[in-house]
């Protein structure tokens, strides 16, 4: 979880820009809310000549996606846990005199079939205008966010995005950087999307919530992790075999960026951190040889060990070898040899976007 920062010194002492005296002022705050099928994640953030800067993070596992895969339907007690974390957004949106605000729902929403019933209860107690995006829209926002850690000394990136309720993965060119470094961009906000092409998308309904109810989380028997891994290649080599991702790949000319809580999970427990630390993963590289060995740890903890891990907790107990699976089957199927970790994504990408003008809704205080 990004760690929560301070009000931002441009603010007067009641929130207003003390430029005009108008709430959150004509640079923002921003607000961006991803709600999808196990976190609801918030960012508050101001406009910087590099991008943006954190006013506020907030995130909470939800699980909106329960028995989702079973029923076909959102729960009510799943339901009723998203709301009131959604309530809380949006009173730290009011509190932060927050202008404009987008949020956007994904896999579970998308899912659904009483979706919309559930979209005007977020409206009625929340004031939220909740959008469900496509599952384009999610990987092009998702790489908006991500598009700093690219490097621009390889011409084609994988990325991908292991979610509750799906997995996607982009397929990407880059061109050179004309005159600047190769290797990545703005560290916080701005998105280096100038000479970036994505080739292909594709979205499957493929997450650590639906694997981890189809195939158990606790205690998942070393066949049932292998037909996990199996299922994910099978479901993308058509993919493959469309875009050649592996002749690439032979040809060393290709990086591989994850975001996704089961690889920022990876990252912490292969660097043997005390406590999650954002600064110490985001960016962070990992060989696949020290990703098959994380795994392996992973997997070979008891679920009790796994609740007592400071970098798993009860929360992702029961998703993370589910979430293993999904990346060892990613990593089999396209052997890049390195993964770059992001603890960044969707949430940055709506950022960048409404800094630059896209449609959002104004808040104006009174809602919800």
């Amino acid at each position: 979880m990004a760690p929560v920062a301070g009000p931002e010194s441009e603010q007067t002492a009641d929130g207003r820009d003390p430029r005009t005296g108008a709430p959150g002022g004509p640079d923002g705050p921003y607000a961006a809310i991803d709600l999808g099928t196990n976190n609801c994640r918030l960012l508050v953030a101001r406009p910087s000549p590099r991008g943006f800067r954190v006013v506020e993070a907030f995130s909470r596992i939800c699980r909106l996606g329960e028995g989702l895969e079973a029923r076909g339907r959102l729960s009510e007690p799943a339901m009723a846990r998203t709301l009131a974390v959604l309530e809380a957004c949006a009173q730290r949106i009011r509190r932060r005199r927050v202008t404009r605000a987008r949020a956007v729902a994904t896999a579970a929403c998308r899912a659904a079939d009483n979706c919309m019933s559930f979209v005007e209860r977020v409206r009625a107690r929340t004031g939220l205008e909740l959008e469900i995006i496509s599952s384009e829209e999610e990987a092009h926002l998702a790489l908006t966010g991500c598009a700093p850690l690219l490097s621009r000394a390889r011409s084609r990136a994988i990325v991908f995005d292991i979610g509750g309720g799906s997995t996607e993965v982009t397929w990407i060119a880059l061109k050179p950087a004309p005159n600047g470094p190769a290797e990545g961009g703005p560290a916080e906000g701005g998105a280096a999307l100038d000479g970036l092409e994505i080739l292909a998308s594709v979205s499957l309904p493929l997450g650590v919530v639906t694997f981890a109810e189809r195939f158990g989380g606790r205690r998942v028997k070393p066949e049932t992790y292998r037909a996990m891994v199996a299922e994910v290649r099978a479901a993308f080599a058509p993919f493959e075999a469309a875009q050649g991702l592996g002749a690439a790949i032979a040809a060393d000319d290709v990086q591989m960026l994850g975001t996704s809580g089961t690889v920022t999970t990876l990252a912490g427990v292969h660097r043997g951190l005390k406590r999650y630390d954002r600064r110490r993963v985001d960016g962070c590289r990992l060989g696949f040889d020290d990703v098959r060995a994380t795994v392996r740890r992973i997997r070979a903890m008891g679920y009790e060990e796994r609740v007592g891990h400071p970098c798993i907790g009860a929360q992702r107990a029961d998703l993370v070898v589910a979430g293993c699976a999904i990346l060892e089957a990613l990593c089999t199927l396209w052997p890049v040899g390195e993964l770059k970790v992001a603890d960044r994504g969707l949430r940055e990408g709506i950022l960048y976007h409404l800094m630059n003008g896209a449609a959002v809704q104004r808040w104006d205080g009174r809602q919800g």
